[in-house]
């Protein structure tokens, strides 16, 4: 709605009543802004954003300033406190004002480089095969190939299942301490390989994986782990 009503509020070729005009019947879609039953409270939250804001209707007249409101209370003042209490703690371990001596470069690089060594290569070298498996087996070969395989986001899930993290450290893959191990997980008749879904102990970089009958259907269970298993905790 910004963007359409600026480029009215910018059209040289409109006079000052049919700019009036065409503000006045603003559409995106097909949708007009009061279709949207907007005022000034905070979206999802019944909190205003100014005083009297649940009886303000946002129209063309004031999208601008609900939307900068919105921003300033949800990254802005809003979170003025809970920014504080995290500087004040992250200070007890490491004073905050001392990262001013590194560039932004410097810090992507010890928080986490987005730019990871994914290739094949790599992580045939990082992987640690065990108990039951060696670099050779084919179920090693897979989970090489699925991982090269994924995206940024399925990077992310992966890491944040096997890793507790969903970035690698310094170093990447080979930073990992300890190295990145993989074990078949056994299974117990009449069940099959393909009837389990891998498991890991993320405190110390190991995956269960059992011995899948394809590289489709490890693919498969591993996403369906990522997803589903990421926020539960088991003894074992």
């Amino acid at each position: 709605f910004i963007d359409v009503k600026r480029d009215i509020e910018a059209n040289l070729t409109l006079d000052p009543s049919a700019k009036r005009a065409a503000l006045a019947n603003l559409e995106v879609d097909g949708t007009k802004l009061e279709d949207l039953a907007l005022d000034f409270t905070l979206p999802g939250y019944d909190i205003e954003l100014r005083e009297g804001g649940k009886n303000i209707g946002v129209d063309a007249s004031n999208i601008e300033d609900y939307l900068n409101e919105v921003l300033e209370t949800f990254v802005g003042r809003g979170v003025q406190v809970q920014a504080q209490a995290f500087r004040d703690g992250f200070s007890k371990v490491f004073p905050v004002t001392d990262l001013q001596s590194f560039s932004a470069e410097e810090l992507s690089m010890m928080f986490g480089n987005a730019e990871e060594d994914w290739s094949l290569d790599t992580l045939n070298e990082s992987i640690k095969a065990d108990h039951g498996f060696n670099n050779d087996s084919r179920a090693i070969r897979n989970l090489i190939e699925v991982m090269a395989s994924y995206d940024g986001p399925g990077r992310r899930a992966y890491l944040q299942f096997i890793t507790g993290s969903p970035r690698l450290p310094v170093g990447g893959f080979r930073g990992l301490n300890p190295p990145l191990t993989v074990v078949r997980k056994p299974h117990e008749h009449p069940l099959r390989p393909d009837d389990y879904l891998p498991s890991v102990m993320t405190c110390v970089n190991y995956l269960k994986l059992p011995e899948y009958s394809s590289r489709e259907v490890m693919k498969q269970k591993l996403g369906i782990a990522m997803k589903e298993g990421v926020g539960s905790f088991h003894l074992s």
